[in-house]
């Protein structure tokens, strides 16, 4: 069989041989959106590959309990310990109730989600739901000599914390340098360190939402929502955390200080981080100007798209990249995209029309291996992509009779297909797709595969008129050894 799955691990920066702390149950922690807004592709992204990631692990037989947390309450402005709170002021904006906000972005977030074939998580808890959990927890790390109260709000020591653990460890820094990068801000005049972070926060007077507790009436910090929620369901200590490489240096740093001061152990044992988005090279943000929502991209209207792609083909775009690397969104790179994404979907359905031969002249064996091994490699889905290509050119040469193949290698060939195709990399066919488009391509190939035809019978001046023809349509013709590609 194929080699034992590694997985790159943020906290030793290598790759590893991935050994569940309980095989073969499995537990996974992604941090979730914030649903004060519509969720944007950087987090699409991030939940893209770990639905992957949750796909390909379940496929190999783990019982895997994932748990991704919706946060609805106490991230301020800037991700800091002081400002407004996001959804107070989304609320007051748009002239609701802040849990209207939080139940609004929330369908809409499951509504992206679905529109792209993610699986459900098998528990989504939220902030609020969770309160009771964060304020025990506070409670102990208080008892434990690790944070301090101020005026009802209580902070974390992270140079107490430091004494006896590494707060840089995930990023790799020094304390001290992480202290002369750190500005002096307001309100720091209440925290013993500039590093110190608030683990819960009091509320002002006009605060909206807010809760009792022992330091009065106030909310939690961002941090210890995720420390609390991934302990309750997944334990002290388990497998793996994931999120966007944006929440490394703060928001999961600050996990792992709290969950240690807690618990006095080490929380994940392999922190798994996906890498941005760019568009045209440049990194993709609302100050950019260069960003666009999921529905954008999907219908087309934003002024860097010439055109809307479907979701799929956006999934597609973005499995062929590995999730640690940069993402850039192009027109010229979605719209070859759409096309291989076509042609995946197209090798499936001659594969169901293939007849079987009484030998077979195609290694299948050799194809699933390599399959299996680029899985196996962290989870790297542009070289399985890569390899199911391989299977569309066996696919389309045993179908023009230049390659043969037998029942049970016909079998194992469509089991392959659909198990990475499906129900790996989680793409499914497209309903949606415009009629005209598909009819478009129909006759283009139709027309193709008489000039083919024609080629083989050495009707050249046939072959010649055919070409011309629709290279006066705008149509990129390309001989190759399979056959034909083509391309408006």
């Amino acid at each position: 069989m194929t080699k034992e799955l590694q997985i790159y691990n943020t906290l030793t920066r290598k790759k590893e041989v991935f050994e569940p702390i309980n095989a073969p149950l499995v537990g996974m922690y992604v941090c979730g959106p914030t649903v004060y807004s519509d969720v944007h592709l950087g987090n699409c992204r991030t939940f893209i590959s770990f639905d992957l990631i949750y796909r390909y692990l379940s496929h190999l037989g783990y019982n895997v309990r994932y748990v991704r947390n919706i946060t609805d309450a106490g991230h301020l402005e800037g991700d800091r310990d002081e400002g407004d709170d996001k959804f107070a002021k989304k609320a007051k904006l748009e002239q609701l109730e802040p849990m209207e906000i939080v139940q609004k972005y929330t369908l809409g977030f499951h509504d992206v989600m679905r529109i792209f074939n993610t699986l459900s998580p098998s528990i989504e808890p939220t902030a609020t739901g969770h309160i009771s959990e964060q304020i025990e927890m506070i409670k102990e790390i208080i008892s434990n000599g690790y944070a301090y109260e101020k005026e009802g709000t209580v902070y974390f020591d992270v140079e107490k914390y430091s004494k006896e653990y590494n707060y840089g460890q995930l990023t790799n820094r020094k304390l001290e340098d992480l202290l002369e990068g750190t500005r002096v801000l307001g309100g720091q005049d209440e925290k013993k360190g500039r590093l110190d972070f608030a683990l819960w926060i009091k509320a002002k007077a006009e605060t909206l939402m807010q809760w009792p507790s022992p330091w009065g009436w106030g909310f939690p910090g961002w941090h210890i929502e995720c420390s609390a929620m991934s302990t309750k369901y997944l334990g002290e200590t388990f497998d793996i955390h994931g999120g966007g490489m944006d929440l490394q240096a703060t928001h999961h740093s600050n996990e792992i200080a709290q969950s240690q001061a807690c618990n006095h152990t080490v929380p994940v044992k392999y922190w798994m981080h996906t890498n941005m988005l760019t568009v045209n090279g440049v990194r993709m943000s609302k100050s950019a100007g260069n960003g666009f929502l999921p529905g954008e991209l999907f219908t087309g209207n934003h002024p860097l798209l010439e055109r809307g792609y479907s979701p799929m083909v956006v999934r597609f775009f973005m499995a062929q990249s590995h999730y640690r690397s940069t993402l850039d969104f192009s027109n010229e790179a979605l719209q070859a995209s759409e096309k291989g994404f076509q042609k995946l979907m197209k090798a499936g359905e001659t594969l169901n029309k293939l007849i079987t031969n009484a030998e077979s002249t195609v290694n299948i064996k050799e194809l699933k291996e390599k399959c299996y091994t680029a899985m196996n490699d962290d989870f790297n889905s542009p070289i399985l992509i890569a390899h199911l290509f391989d299977a569309v050119r066996i696919i389309n040469l045993i179908n023009d009779g230049s390659e043969k193949i037998n029942q049970s290698d016909l079998d194992e060939l469509k089991s392959i297909y659909n198990t990475f195709v499906f129900d790996v990399l989680g793409f499914k066919k497209e309903d949606s797709e415009s009629t005209s488009n598909d009819l478009t391509g129909e006759l283009i190939d139709m027309v193709l595969n008489l000039r083919l035809d024609a080629k083989k019978n050495k009707d050249f001046a046939t072959s010649d008129k055919i070409r011309d023809a629709l290279t006066e349509k705008g149509v990129k013709i390309k001989d190759t050894k399979d056959g034909f590609d083509w391309e408006l």
